[in-house]
């Protein structure tokens, strides 16, 4: 079971989504707008956050950026149908998902049940602890460390960097890690875009020249691992170096 806190102005909404998620065993908190949702992660902070864009007062996204300068909780944002724009500033200011409005519950659900499970479970087939050259990658702790320090991902960042390093020197298209990252079978291919801009701006020196994730013209992205044999992105066994 986890805590799901659900922020939107719209009553009925609000009790549709919460009546779900209590159905499959998540304890629900609910909030009507941006300041009773930035107190209630203050007061007790919840394991994911489902949150309307347009809210009275504090809009979506300053909430997003309040939550992100504190903590690292997943945030599903709900927004308007076709509303790209928002939508992509939602993704780069820290959201991890989005579901468009009119949605069907259901949908909601899975997409919430497919965050949890990247965020505090083990997926199996992939290495717990990955190293390529100065980048570490710990699944038993959900971070990575570049040159010895901590990079500040949200989670599906973190999901996507991991899969990448596991996968190096393989071309994916945007449908392929939709599918893979996301669990998404059809969705917005600009999540991936957004997402590989801002893993660029932690992974590499210069995100303008990228030279670990690299575009593949007319197909898609690749982890470029190290040069050096020694360094590839391989399990690793024994305490990670400090």
């Amino acid at each position: 079971m986890a805590s799901v806190l659900v922020v939107d102005d719209d009553p009925t909404v609000r009790e549709v989504v919460a009546t779900y998620l209590r159905a499959n065993a998540h304890e629900v908190t609910e909030a009507e707008d941006g300041e009773a949702a930035v107190e209630a992660m203050a007061r007790r902070p919840a394991d994911l956050v489902v949150l309307d864009l347009m809210l009275p007062g504090i809009d979506g996204l300053e909430v997003c950026r309040r939550i992100r300068a504190t903590r690292e909780v997943p945030i599903i944002m709900l927004t308007a149908l076709g509303d790209e724009v928002d939508r992509v500033t939602g993704l780069e200011v820290g959201a991890d998902d989005y579901v468009s409005k009119p949605f069907s519950p259901r949908e909601l659900v899975l997409r919430v049940e497919s965050v949890l499970r990247r965020t505090s479970g083990r997926e199996p087939g992939l290495p717990d602890l990955l190293r390529d050259g100065d980048l570490v990658v710990d699944h038993l702790r959900r971070e990575a460390t570049r040159a010895g320090e901590r990079l500040v991902l949200t989670a599906r960042e973190y999901d996507l960097l991991r899969y990448l390093v596991a996968h190096p020197g393989i071309a994916f298209s945007r449908d392929d890690l939709l599918e893979s990252v996301w669990g998404w079978s059809i969705g917005d291919r600009s999540t991936v875009t957004v997402h590989v801009r801002r893993l660029r701006e932690k992974v590499e020196d210069d995100p303008t020249s990228p030279v670990r994730l690299v575009t593949v013209w007319g197909i898609g992205y690749l982890w470029e691992a190290a040069e050096s044999a020694s360094s590839a992105a391989l399990p690793v066994t024994g305490a990670e170096p400090r």
